[in-house]
């Protein structure tokens, strides 16, 4: 049986390369992740515009009638809040976790799974791993962007209702506010842990998807709960929570298992090495 050669220079050649792409992605990342932090004021700003004026025009077209300042809080509050409520976590997670940040690891480990060597502080910082560089940088990405996604879907899905509403409406609106505005908090939480590489980052991105998945629960039985639901507005309701369960449990099947066994993250949250 005749066996094809292997030409190991080839392979050689095709190794470096792939070696140095690497190399290369990993340094545009460092780079990227670094000007973050600049540009977020930048960001803040064009958020909070872009977001007001959706807001404004969705407060403009409501099918409830404003009539005094009262009817004008009940739909303005929420979508202050939701617009707020990302830059107050961003704020407060900046001051809580300042820059350099040498944070004690958790006393009690539950990523158990692989063998692992601790690191000192020290140790992990100076390792050529540590850092949210590299694929991390796409998760970092990715809760920024959550931000927005979740938020106009709400500004597209949800008409703006104040107490002339049915009971059903008015749930709605204020449940579906309310998760916007934890979630927003909670994710721009989760990106600044990242960003200063503290070792509860994990647990919190954890903590953040369980409570997604709890508030759309809470949701739909809150508005089951509400008297003469029309079933077409029950079927939309339903579509919508389904589609960002499912968008949680997607993420959280894509990054679980590099959260686990990734050297970057383990080298960066949780100061250790494959032993």
């Amino acid at each position: 049986m005749l066996r094809p050669a292997i030409h190991t220079p080839h392979i050689k050649l095709l190794v470096r390369i792939a070696l140095r792409t690497g190399d290369n992605l990993v340094e545009k990342s460092r780079r990227f992740v670094r000007a973050l932090p600049l540009r977020m004021e930048m960001a803040i700003f064009w958020w909070l515009i872009l977001f007001g004026a959706a807001a404004a025009i969705r407060i403009a077209s409501s099918l409830s009638p404003i009539e005094n300042l009262r009817d004008f809080a009940d739909i303005f509050l929420p979508y202050a809040l939701a617009a707020l409520a990302p830059v107050l976590g961003y704020r407060i997670a900046l001051a809580a976790f300042p820059v350099n940040t040498v944070a004690p690891q958790p006393g009690l480990r539950l990523a158990l799974w692989g063998r692992w060597r601790s690191l000192g502080p020290l140790d992990s910082r100076a390792h050529p791993a540590f850092g949210p560089f590299g694929f991390m940088a796409s998760l970092l990405v990715g809760m920024l962007l959550n931000i927005p996604v979740r938020s106009f879907e709400f500004l597209a899905a949800v008409p703006a209702m104040n107490s002339h509403a049915p009971e059903w409406g008015t749930t709605i609106f204020h449940m579906m506010a309310f998760d916007v505005i934890a979630m927003n908090f909670l994710y721009a939480v989760c990106f600044v842990m990242a960003l200063r590489s503290i070792p509860l980052f994990p647990r919190m991105l954890l903590f953040a998807w369980g409570m997604d998945l709890f508030f759309q629960f809470a949701v739909a039985r809150s508005v089951a709960a509400t008297p003469n639901l029309p079933d077409q507005v029950a079927v939309a309701l339903q579509q919508l929570l389904d589609g960002n369960i499912t968008k949680v449990l997607i993420s959280a099947a894509i990054w679980l298992p590099y959260l686990l066994l990734s050297e970057r993250v383990n080298v960066t949250y949780r100061a250790r090495v494959a032993a």
